[in-house]
């Protein structure tokens, strides 16, 4: 298999500490010995640490060892470094250590590495290497452990964490009381679950695959095929729909209607829209209040607009008689709709072609009860909810309270979608998407999950463009027999993208809804060119 296929299919996997447990034990069971693959890890990382963090400038370092194999891998990495010219001190607050591990440390003693007994003599420093626990790790730090993790933390010196940041879950990224907060983090073998969760991101910083060598096989005999998968850029380009047909018009490239905006929230209604053509749809028509219909006309003026009755607090009221929902390839519904548009929704409900919903049209199908009802959709439903929505709609998920299981992101959007039978895109920081699976029914959804973002989309509008783009592709695609779950990662990921080329020349201050429409269309060409990148830098 070629290296970077190979590569690439890794950085798709996230796994489970259960689950990467049960792949190293398959290595080991192989006849992979557990000193070999120690010492394969360990000199990779103290590689990379060079390379970050020369000796020439970071003279002296710190190594926190725990008593499992993770203090091993420190061991390992404190002796490289030694060897190769830095000042190594290692800080070991365990009397009791795993076998391999306590061979390392005698040998570390051998080459005179100093270990010192208090952890504030590491304050000077120049950086700190965390070994103290890695994957599977589920109880509290105990109060003397969480002392010496606040201590670290409050010193603001660069901290590198190998595989996992210390007290951190491996699974929802949950600080077990406190834990580490790295600069940089050294994940081995796979991505875990982790690093994909919003509540670890303060925890992980800027996060690295480690790749020794695990076999795919062995990763597909234990991971379920497609159950969870962090979004490449390979998978983001994949759906793209380019390169067009050199004979195609724009009857050919979809038709869209967007239903969307009020008299209280006119620029919801023009951002999806300018969003919406600026993904390439070949035919745009924007569904809107009677009185916001010429200043669309004005913005916007390829766009089919129709004015709709509208209520006296200037919503839409219903569609335009005459609208056939049949004549289009997607409808997205609910920028600026307002609540009391609600009529409207039911309308789009019935159409038989794939449907976004998003803001007010997710809060009136919460109104309606109709979550469940999706399944009865001829098409699919694309929800695109940030957590306060995504609350309003699932208020229970597995007979308990939603609010009480948002902690783990991954599990609550899979029961989401498989509920209701619909696509649901779980905003954040950490864009999660469920799959639901028809058959077998009851199967798990996949989860599809964007490992990069920037808070510079913390913006309202940020949304509405969101929604825009994704409902413009859908459409483009209907000929095309592209799944819309791909249609939705490659939206994700375009979008988010936009907003970090918009950063490096506005500032994250600087990214305002408006500017990141304009940074769509820029972006592409960068996404696009992102294909000849080295797989490990990712």
């Amino acid at each position: 298999m070629p290296l970077n296929h190979r590569l690439e299919q890794l950085q798709r996997v996230v796994v489970t500490a259960n689950q990467m447990s049960q792949i190293e034990a398959r290595l080991f069971a192989a006849g992979m010995p557990v000193a070999a693959l120690m010492e394969k890890v360990a000199v990779q990382v103290a590689g990379r640490i060079q390379a970050l963090y020369p000796a020439v400038e970071h003279k002296t370092v710190g190594v926190l060892v725990g008593p499992g194999h993770n203090g091993g891998d420190a061991l390992v990495v404190a002796r490289e470094l030694h060897l190769n010219g830095y000042g190594v001190r290692l800080y070991c607050p365990f009397e009791h250590l795993k076998e391999l591990t306590a061979c390392h440390a005698r040998y570390a003693a051998s080459l005179a590495i100093a270990t010192e007994s208090e952890v504030a003599t590491l304050q000077s420093c120049d950086l700190l290497v965390d070994g103290l626990f890695g994957v599977g790790l589920t109880r509290s730090l105990s109060p003397d452990l969480a002392a010496v993790v606040d201590q670290i933390n409050g010193w603001g010196m660069p901290v590198l964490s190998i595989d996992l940041p210390s007290g951190l879950h491996t699974d929802t990224g949950a600080a077990l009381g406190t834990a580490i907060c790295a600069t940089h983090t050294f994940c081995l073998g796979l991505w875990k679950r982790a690093f994909l969760q919003d509540q670890a991101l303060a925890y992980t910083g800027e996060a690295e695959l480690i790749d020794f060598g695990l076999p795919l096989l062995d990763v597909q005999a234990v991971v379920p095929p497609l159950e969870v998968q962090r979004i490449t850029p390979q998978m983001a380009i994949a759906a793209l729909p380019l390169p067009r047909p050199v004979a195609t018009h724009k009857y050919r490239e979809g038709h869209l209607l967007l239903v969307c905006g009020s008299r209280q929230y006119m620029g919801a209604a023009l951002l999806s829209a300018l969003a919406a053509r600026a993904s390439g749809v070949g035919m745009l028509s924007v569904a809107v209040p009677e009185s916001l219909r010429s200043l669309l006309i004005a913005q916007v003026p390829d766009a089919l607009v129709l004015g709709c009755p509208e209520t006296p607090e200037g919503a839409i009221a219903r569609l335009p008689e005459g609208v056939d929902l049949g004549a289009y390839q997607a409808i997205a519904c609910g920028p600026g709709l307002t609540a009391a548009a609600i009529t409207v929704v039911q309308q789009v409900l019935a159409a038989p072609c794939p449907l976004v919903l998003d803001a007010d049209g997710l809060n009136n199908l919460a109104s309606l009860g109709r979550v469940s009802s999706l399944h009865q959709r001829p098409a699919p439903t694309i929800l695109t909810p940030h957590p306060g929505e995504f609350r309003r709609l699932f208020p229970t998920l597995n007979g308990q309270p939603v609010a009480e299981q948002m902690a783990d992101r991954i599990e609550v959007v899979q029961a989401a979608a498989q509920l209701s039978g619909a696509i649901v895109l779980l905003k954040g920081a950490r864009v999660a998407i469920a799959v639901p699976k028809r058959n077998p029914p009851g199967s798990t959804p996949t989860v599809f999950l964007n490992p990069h973002s920037t808070p510079a989309l913390a913006r309202g509008g940020s949304g509405d463009v969101l929604t825009g783009l994704l409902s413009g592709l859908l459409a483009q695609v209907a000929s095309r027999q592209t799944p819309p779950e791909l249609v939705a990662v490659t939206a994700t990921w375009w979008h988010a993208h936009a907003a970090m080329f918009a950063a490096q020349t506005r500032s994250e201050l600087g990214v305002d809804a408006s500017s990141l429409v304009e940074s769509l269309i820029p972006a592409l060409g960068w996404l696009r060119a992102v294909r000849c990148l080295d797989p490990r830098r990712l």
